[in-house]
C-alpha cells in the first residue's frame, strides 16, 4: 500500500517537525540526537509538576498532539508501534522536570513499562522526584493478568494535566491520576492497520469484525459477524457496564481508531448513548480520532466513573487543538419545521394509461438500480442508480394519491415528491424539470412542448448542454423525437443518445468532468442511461395516446 513519506526511517521525525510547524510556536522539540524524539511545550514552568507520557508513534494525535497547558508537559515518541528508548524518556524527564517533580503516564505494554520504568529510576538517582501511573484499561480479556493500556489513558492525561496546571503537589497529581486510571475501554474494528511501507494484512473477511483488539493491529479477543450499529453498541455497552458496575455517573470517550468515517462515528455515539450504559453518561468526549492505530477502520469506547474532582478536571478547557472539549450529555433539542413547507395539496385521481406508464417507469428504474450504480462507480460516486430508484420508490409510495387525470397537477406532484425524496443536485434538477413541465401544461402546451420547457429550465439552472456527457444527451433527443414520432421514437433517440456518451472523451458537467479521457472511454453516462431506461419503459407500456404522450381515456 502506498503512503506519503520520504523514508520509513525518518517518518516519525518528519511528522514531528510537521506538527511543530503547524503549532504556531506553541510546541518545541529536543534537538541533537535523531533517536531522541521529545515534543514539549515551548514555554515550560519548572514550578509546576510536569506530566509526561508517550509510547510508539502511529497513535496520533496521541501523544505529541496533546502537549500543552492543562495536558502534557512533554511526549516521548518511539518508532511506529515501538516504545521509545530509555535515553529518550530520560531526556524528556530532564527537559521539563523541576523541583515540583514529574508524573510519568505509562500504558501497560512491556516495552513501555520497562523503558519508562528504568528512565524513572535513573531520574530518581539523579535527584528528581518522579511518580508513575500505569494505565491498564482494556477489558477485552477478562482473565488477563496485564490488561493493555489503550484510549482510557487519555482520561489520565487530562486529569493529571489539569491538576498539575492548578499547582497541586506531585502527590495530589499522582493520586488523581490513579483515580482516572480506573477507566475501562473496549475496541472494535473491521480492518487492521497498515504499517507505512508494508502491505496490509487482510485477516478479516467481508462482514467480519474483531472485538477487543489493541492499538497496534494485533488480533482481537474474538472475531464476530459485524452486527448493526445499535446491536454492536449494546454488546459493547453491556461488557463495559459490568466493568464499571455501581458507578452512576460516567464520562464516555468515543475514539476513532484511524479511518472510520465521521458518519459512522456519530451513529455509534448515538447508539451507545441509547443503551443502559449511555443513560449513566454525564460527560461525552468525541467522537474523534484521539488514540488511533494508523489507518485502522474501527473505534473504541472508554468509560470513567466520575466524582466531582474528576468531572471538573475533564470539563476544564485547554488550548490544545486536538483535544475534544468534554460536553455534558443533554437530550437533543428539536424544533418544528417552519411553516410554508407543506406545499400544494393534490386531489387524487386515477387515469389508466397514466397509471400504467408511471408504474412501468418506476419498476424499470428500480430494476436498473444496480446496473446504473455500477456505471456510476466507473465515472462518479456510484449512486446514480440509487438516485433514480429512490425517486421511483417515492413516486410508488404515493401512487394512489397522485392526480393522475390532471397532467399539470401530476407534474407538480412529481416535482414535489422527487425534490423531497432525492438529495443533492439530482433531486433539485428533477424537481425543476417537472415543475417547468407543469407550468407549460398549465399554459396549454402539449406534452412535447411542455417537456421541452422542462429541458430548457434544466439546462439553464444546471449549466449543461447537449454533448456535455450528462443525462441531457439522452433527454434532449428523446423530447425532440417525441414530438415527431411518439414514444417509440423517443425511446430509440434516448437510447442512441445514451450510447453516444460512451464515445465522448470529455464531460462538461458533473463529477465526470474531473476525469481523464481514458477513464471515460467506453462508459455510458449513468444519468443518460437512466433516462434511456425511463423512455424504454414508457414505450413498452400501454401505447394508447403515445403520439401526443398525453393520457387518453379508453
Amino acid at each position: 500500500m502506498a503512503h506519503f513519506f520520504d523514508a520509513r526511517a525518518t517518518l516519525v521525525n518528519d511528522a514531528i517537525d510537521g506538527l511543530l510547524a503547524a503549532s504556531g510556536g506553541r510546541l518545541a522539540r529536543l534537538d541533537g540526537d535523531p533517536g531522541i524524539r521529545v515534543v514539549l511545550r515551548a514555554e515550560t514552568d519548572p514550578g509546576r509538576v510536569a506530566v509526561i507520557s508517550g509510547g510508539g508513534s502511529g497513535h496520533e494525535p496521541a501523544h505529541a498532539g496533546f502537549v500543552g497547558p492543562g495536558l502534557l508537559s512533554a511526549a516521548v515518541c518511539g518508532d511506529v508501534f515501538a516504545s521509545p528508548s530509555v535515553d529518550a524518556v530520560l531526556a524528556g524527564i530532564l527537559a521539563v522536570s523541576g523541583p515540583a517533580g514529574c508524573l510519568l503516564v505509562i500504558k501497560n505494554y512491556a516495552g513501555d513499562r520497562l523503558n519508562f520504568g528504568l528512565a524513572a529510576e535513573r531520574a530518581r538517582a539523579l535527584g528528581h522526584r518522579v511518580e508513575t501511573v500505569i494505565v491498564s484499561d482494556d477489558i477485552a480479556l477478562a482473565e488477563a493478568r496485564q490488561p493493555r493500556g489503550i484510549a482510557g489513558t487519555l482520561f489520565v492525561h487530562k486529569v493529571a494535566g489539569h491538576t498539575a496546571e492548578a499547582g497541586a503537589p506531585l502527590e495530589v497529581v499522582a493520586a488523581l491520576a490513579h483515580r482516572a486510571a480506573a477507566a475501562k475501554s473496549l475496541g472494535i474494528a473491521v480492518s487492521t492497520c497498515t504499517i507505512p511501507g508494508s502491505p496490509r494484512s487482510e485477516r478479516l473477511a467481508e462482514g467480519q469484525a474483531e472485538l477487543g483488539l489493541g492499538i497496534h493491529g494485533e488480533p482481537g479477543a474474538e472475531r464476530i459477524p459485524l452486527p448493526p450499529v445499535s446491536e454492536l453498541a449494546r454488546m459493547m455497552a453491556e461488557r463495559l457496564s459490568d466493568a464499571v458496575a455501581g458507578a452512576d455517573r460516567l464520562a464516555l470517550l468515543v475514539n476513532n481508531l484511524g479511518s472510520t468515517s465521521a458518519l459512522e462515528m456519530q451513529a455509534l455515539t448515538r447508539a451507545v448513548l441509547a443503551t443502559g450504559l449511555g443513560k449513566r453518561v454525564r460527560l461525552l468526549l468525541g467522537p474523534a480520532p484521539l488514540m488511533t492505530a494508523l489507518d485502522m477502520h474501527g473505534a473504541s469506547l472508554s468509560v470513567l466513573p466520575l466524582d466531582d474532582e474528576l468531572e471538573a478536571a475533564l470539563l476544564a478547557p485547554v488550548p490544545v487543538p486536538a483535544w475534544p472539549a468534554a460536553m455534558r450529555v443533554v437530550p437533543p433539542r428539536l424544533r418544528p419545521l417552519p411553516k410554508g413547507l407543506a406545499g400544494e395539496v393534490f386531489t387524487p385521481s386515477h387515469e389508466a394509461v397514466t397509471a400504467a406508464r408511471i408504474a412501468a417507469v418506476a419498476r424499470k428504474l428500480i430494476a436498473a438500480e444496480d446496473s446504473l450504480n455500477a456505471l456510476d462507480a466507473k465515472v462518479g460516486d456510484g449512486d446514480a442508480g440509487t438516485t433514480f430508484a429512490g425517486a421511483a420508490r417515492a413516486v410508488q409510495a404515493d401512487f394512489d394519491r397522485l392526480p393522475q387525470a390532471d397532467p399539470a397537477a401530476l407534474c407538480r406532484a412529481l416535482a414535489e415528491r422527487i425534490g423531497r425524496a432525492v438529495g443533492g443536485s439530482s433531486g433539485v434538477l428533477g424537481s425543476i424539470f417537472f415543475a417547468a413541465t407543469a407550468a407549460g401544461l398549465a399554459d396549454g402546451a402539449a406534452w412535447p412542448e411542455a417537456l421541452a420547457k422542462g429541458v430548457a429550465r434544466v439546462q439553464a439552472y444546471g449549466g449543461a448542454s447537449l454533448g456535455d456527457r450528462t443525462l441531457l444527451d439522452a433527454l434532449i433527443p428523446a423530447v425532440k423525437a417525441l414530438r415527431d414520432g411518439g414514444l417509440a421514437a423517443a425511446a430509440a433517440a434516448a437510447r442512441a443518445g445514451a450510447e453516444a456518451t460512451a464515445r465522448m472523451d470529455r464531460a462538461g458537467a458533473g463529477r465526470s468532468s474531473y476525469l481523464a479521457a481514458g477513464d471515460l472511454a467506453g462508459v455510458r453516462d449513468p444519468g443518460a442511461a437512466g433516462v434511456a431506461e425511463a423512455f424504454a419503459a414508457l414505450a413498452g407500456s400501454d401505447n394508447r395516446g403515445e403520439h401526443g404522450w398525453a393520457p387518453q381515456t379508453p
